[in-house]
């Protein structure tokens, strides 16, 4: 965490006796400037992007490694920086073997998680090299892909980082080779996921993998102890509670802070001013297993995500089969959507692992017994970062 920050909370006073002072620092979404304890993974990286600093184009590499283990965090500080960089010095920089300056090539980040489509893919490169605003309709993919051509041409090109690339999606999301086939000659990618190199494609086009380790425990302790200094109250989280914490969440940091994070809201909410033992407890004991990433549930479009806020709000009783669960949630007047298109929403979003259908133990009568319909993400969590985003 930035030191001027934490300085500047203290000046600011306690605030009265208020749990929460800013949701967004203690959010499993939001990624910390300067990502804690990766600072090997991030030279690694550099490593592999030197040539960028000699005005030339890296090669094709994949970051890869378990939920949570911080390579979003790791990437998108590290272009966010090197965008940044470019943009302001076009001039480039100088070393201790080179007096003569370098223009750097651009940096782009791309998100599959908001990224679902060829179209919004190659729109979403556009718009990281272009100052002017992008169309989002009425052009087609291929002029995209021409404009993006166009505008490279004669430039050092771009590097374009591709989070997210294996999320489970619809069946009909684009393959990632293909898309990265479709970039110019001068734009090399920097793709992150989890699948290990042996079982990926995308290894078959890369110089480089670059794995990334899960989180040791202290280091989650850290990682909980830095948000909550910048998010809660002074003392609001307990050593002990932090180190309940990491050892339950086993190097994940997206559980983990989840985890803060519920535990937050519920104090919060009870008009606590400090986090307790039995809030944590709750917080877990609300986490699904296996858990789907936060950012791909509030990723999802406006009508998906209605769907979900309303899924949230039933009952065991109206979530026992999917039909049941459909004509609960086109009753809620919040959800514009038909019977038919809940249903349909809901299969998707069970096929992409956001919710589950688990068949009934027991079958009343003949034929296929019923499916429930169980959240495979923290309904608290959810809940107050999509309040968030609006």
């Amino acid at each position: 965490m930035n030191i001027d920050a934490r300085i500047d909370r203290r000046r600011r006073g306690d605030d009265g006796q208020r749990l929460v002072r800013d949701y967004t620092a203690i959010a499993p979404t939001a990624h910390a400037d300067e990502p804690v304890d990766r600072g090997p993974t991030l030279e690694r990286i550099l490593d592999h992007l030197d040539p960028a600093f000699e005005g030339t184009i890296p090669p094709n590499a994949y970051v890869h490694g378990p939920a949570g283990s911080g390579k979003s965090a790791v990437v998108t500080a590290l272009f966010d920086r090197l965008r940044r960089t470019s943009a302001e010095t076009r001039t480039g920089i100088h070393t201790s073997t080179r007096a003569v300056p370098t223009t750097l090539p651009q940096f782009v980040r791309v998100d599959m998680r908001e990224t679902t489509s060829a179209f919004g893919f190659y729109r979403a490169v556009l718009d990281g090299v272009v100052e002017e605003s992008v169309p989002g309709h009425g052009v087609s993919t291929d002029e995209l892909r021409d404009r993006l051509r166009e505008t490279l041409t004669g430039t050092p090109g771009a590097v374009v980082a591709v989070d997210h690339v294996d999320d489970p999606e619809a069946d009909d999301r684009p393959d990632p080779v293909e898309l990265f086939a479709g970039l110019p000659s001068n734009a090399s990618w920097l793709a992150v996921g989890r699948t290990p190199p042996a079982e990926t494609s995308l290894s078959e086009y890369t110089a480089t993998t670059l794995a990334v380790d899960r989180y040791r425990q202290q280091i989650l302790v850290d990682i909980l102890t830095s948000r909550a200094s910048s998010g809660l109250a002074r003392g609001a989280l307990d050593h002990s509670l932090a180190r309940r914490i990491a050892e339950w969440a086993d190097g994940d940091a997206h559980d983990a802070l989840t985890v803060l994070f519920v535990a937050a809201v519920r104090a919060d909410r009870e008009g606590g001013t400090r986090l307790s033992e039995a809030d944590v407890n709750a917080a877990i004991a609300e986490m699904p297993e296996p858990c789907a990433a936060l950012g791909r549930v509030l990723a999802l479009q406006d009508n998906r995500r209605a769907v979900l806020r309303a899924l949230v709000t039933l009952d065991e009783d109206e979530r026992a089969s999917v039909t049941e669960t459909t004509e609960a949630i086109a009753a809620d007047p919040d959800v514009d959507l038909s019977a038919g298109t809940v249903k349909r929403f809901l299969y998707e979003l069970a096929e992409a692992g956001i919710i589950a259908r688990v068949r009934a133990e027991e079958a009343s009568g003949r034929g296929r017994p019923p499916s429930r319909v169980e959240l495979r993400f923290p309904p608290t969590a959810f809940r107050r970062l999509d309040d968030l985003r609006e």
